[in-house]
């Protein structure tokens, strides 16, 4: 086995890209780095114990010589005795239709077929030929885009069922190895076109690098993307224990109070406290908040896309500086609001708009369903706003102690008046409570029960000939309630649809 050949098993064993028994699919494009990497691990297949197939994805946008591409590609697999199977997509209709850039469309489309392969069974690991060359450009392309820590981690030797055997070896090395073993290999002229960033990077900011500061840029770049790799895998193990430990999961929505997430860990530079300033200065794990509020996002959304650190710093300064009832809008229709004293993610419907509380209502546009009492009996009234059913029970006051248990209270059937209402809250609404002196506003009432400005809106209220009697979570109507001398109790239920 030549050193070369030696360099990549050592790789592939040390990190465990691929084990004994797996089905290796490699994708093979004919130019010189997919090729290499076919003829290594053909060469490494018995050390390895493993099976290959040659997999080749045709984007369809070079004409005559993608076809020239794939055929090349065929012949190499047929001349192994390796089966060969063969993707096709139209990149640039795809592009176009989906409004990705082209670069995108044909990675995604690939990736795809890649998918299709493992999900079929034809193969359950797929080796691309990523090399470290690749791996300087990610980095600096990433660093002229803008990027955090995660970004400078650049390819990954593992994502997913792909794998990346190559990421050890510069191009120059593999075109050496393919000129020693008298093996061809195709050349993708868009390969020259100094259009794309990655084409520029490629031809000349990387041997100007070279030339005027390091001829080992490339190896450098490398040691940072593997150094900022095995940071991110720490922070991703801190940000995992920190979810399970702070935050809670409850109807789709996340929370977690705001002295958790501005202080994630206790340490005596870090105080926790709700009011603490959102700057650095005062805020010794900022970047473990930032990372958490990241992975909340993932979590309820299911990806990162569109999440920028302008977001994320909105959240913080939500958490640390706003009052309650604020709240600030995520990409992805994910909503973070503060409600006393915890930050609630989460994708509902329903969200609070500026405007005041008459905005909101119109916004949230309100219901109203009549109820026929019966004399005896129960009532049922299904709220699909709410997702909801409430029952009204008439019951016999003197059975009072045992259709009450818990603690529940009636309303007296004979003093509720026609028509009967069950509705949202309107701004306004106002009674006064049982045990209570003066009337009050349900908004006042709202804040003391600690109900979110996300739910007031569509909170349910009960209304006897346009007098409140009964709202959701509180105590009823004080002139209302069953006593002494009543003969026949109301009681509400609530139960989920």
């Amino acid at each position: 086995m030549k050193p070369l050949e030696k360099r990549v098993l050592d790789y592939i064993r040390d990190l465990r890209l691929i084990s004994a028994g797996d089905r290796v699919g490699v994708a093979v494009s004919g130019g010189a780095d997919s090729v290499a990497l076919l003829r290594i691990l053909e060469g490494a297949r018995e050390k390895l114990g493993v099976k290959l197939l040659v997999a080749h994805f045709d984007h369809c946008l070079r004409g005559a010589e993608s076809d020239a591409d794939a055929e090349f590609v065929c012949d190499l697999a047929r001349s192994g005795g390796l089966q060969f199977v063969l993707g096709r997509e139209d990149v640039a209709a795809a592009a176009k239709r989906n409004k990705w850039n082209l670069e995108d469309a044909a990675r995604r489309l690939r990736y795809a077929f890649f998918e299709r392969l493992t999900r079929e069974g034809q193969a359950n690991r797929i080796a691309v030929a990523h090399t470290a060359d690749d791996q300087a450009e990610t980095v600096l392309a990433h660093l002229i885009r803008g990027t955090g820590p995660a970004g400078l981690g650049g390819i990954y030797p593992v994502a997913g069922s792909v794998v990346r055997p190559l990421l050890v070896l510069q191009r120059e090395e593999l075109r050496t190895y393919l000129r020693e073993n008298g093996q061809s290999w195709r050349e993708d002229s868009t390969n020259r076109d100094v259009q794309r960033v990655r084409a520029r990077i490629r031809t000349r900011l990387i041997p100007a690098l070279k030339r005027e500061f390091s001829p080992r840029v490339v190896e450098r770049l490398n040691e940072l993307a593997r150094l900022s790799r095995e940071e991110q895998e720490f922070w991703n193990a801190l940000v995992e224990n920190r979810l399970r430990a702070l935050v809670r999961c409850a109807d789709g929505s996340f929370s977690i109070s705001t002295s958790d997430l501005l202080t994630p860990m206790t340490s005596p530079a870090a105080p926790k406290t709700a009011k603490a300033s959102p700057s650095a200065e005062t805020m010794p794990t900022r970047a473990l908040t930032e990372r958490l509020i990241r992975r909340i996002y993932q979590e309820l959304r299911g990806n990162r896309r569109g999440l920028t650190a302008s977001h994320v710093e909105q959240v913080m300064r939500l958490a640390a500086v706003s009052g309650s009832g604020h709240f600030t809008e995520l990409p992805g229709g994910v909503t973070a609001e503060k409600s006393f004293g915890e930050m609630k993610f989460t994708t509902e419907a329903a969200r609070p708009v500026k405007g005041g509380a008459d905005r909101k209502r119109q916004i949230f546009g309100g219901y109203a369903y009549r109820i026929d009492l019966p004399e005896r009996g129960c009532a049922t009234i299904s709220v699909p706003e709410l997702n909801c059913r409430f029952r009204l029970k008439v019951i016999d006051w003197t059975c009072r102690e045992r259709e009450t248990v818990g603690g529940c209270l009636a309303l007296d059937a004979a003093l509720l008046r026609m028509p009967l209402t069950l509705r949202n809250w309107r701004p306004g609404d106002a009674y006064r409570p049982l045990g209570r002196r003066a009337i009050h506003k349900l908004k006042h009432l709202f804040v003391e029960g600690r109900v979110s400005v996300r739910h007031r809106a569509a909170w349910p209220v009960l209304d006897s000939a346009g007098r409140v009697v009964w709202a959701r979570g509180m105590a009823p109507a004080r002139e209302f309630c069953a006593g002494d001398s009543t003969v026949a109790g109301v009681v509400i239920e609530e139960e989920r649809l």
